[in-house]
């Protein structure tokens, strides 16, 4: 088992990506936290997985508030040790041209992915250091984090941002052994993209299934969606890789559509 008794803090592992991620990683040996804006549903996966003899541990986190984050993270570490894994995997999608986004829209799509991937990356690296056994810090990028499309400027802007604090993390934690490295996906078919199809649909006057293959999907090299299990594959390999030498980097999982 690539991740034997390891301690994944994951947030935004009710569904979706971070599922996928907390499941993999579970079955890696990995005991896993379930950190979920939804409680009843982190709690429910939790079970789910505890089923299943992996150890897991739901917790309720709004990752915008620094109260809810270092709470979160101490219920963690009181059930689980220190943090050795993190997985800032958080996140929403609002769709507007720029000049019809509101303040108050651009200012909860930065705080969620930026203010939240700082407060929970601040209270696991506190938990790594002080433990001695060095971690990894994974941040949900995406290829919005090197490429730009209409009507997504605040996720945009912060997806782009997850790589400098990433690359910040990096250097800083390596002499902790401490890793720090972005996985950036396609379109994946989550729920967060299944609401995305109707209203850019909308604002751009095609349809659905023309938002599918000539925006989400044009640019592919086969016209398939990112799969969850794609993206949590490439979340274990950041997270059992042994040594620096993989840090301060970001990977595009996206069939094609951005390459480097």
């Amino acid at each position: 088992m690539l991740l034997k008794d390891k301690h994944a803090f994951i947030t935004g592992s009710a569904s979706g990506i971070g599922r996928e991620i907390a499941e993999v990683f579970a079955r890696e040996g990995a005991k896993v936290v379930i950190a979920d804006l939804n409680k009843e549903a982190a709690d429910k996966t939790a079970a789910e997985f505890k089923a299943k003899g992996a150890q897991a541990l739901g917790v309720a986190v709004d990752v915008t508030s620094e109260e809810q984050v270092d709470q979160a993270v101490k219920a963690a570490t009181d059930a689980f040790g220190p943090v050795d894994i993190l997985v800032s995997n958080a996140g929403i999608q609002i769709v507007h041209p720029v000049e019809e986004f509101s303040f108050s829209d651009w200012k909860k799509m930065l705080a969620i992915h930026l203010d939240g991937a700082f407060l929970t990356t601040r209270a696991a690296l506190k938990s790594m250091y002080a433990s001695g056994r060095g971690g990894s810090v994974i941040y949900m990028g995406s290829v919005h984090s090197k490429e730009a499309s209409v009507l997504k400027a605040p996720y945009v802007t912060a997806k782009h941002g997850l790589i400098g604090l990433c690359k910040t993390v990096a250097k800083e934690g390596a002499k902790h052994n401490v890793r720090a490295n972005v996985i950036c996906p396609g379109f994946v078919r989550t729920p967060l993209v299944d609401k995305q199809i109707p209203e850019q649909a909308k604002t751009l006057g095609i349809s659905e299934d023309d938002v599918i293959k000539k925006v989400m999907l044009k640019e592919t090299v086969d016209g398939e969606f990112t799969t969850t299990d794609d993206v949590a594959q490439v979340a274990l390999m950041f997270a059992s890789f042994p040594t620096n030498a993989l840090t301060g980097q970001s990977l595009v999982v996206s069939h094609g559509w951005f390459m480097q």
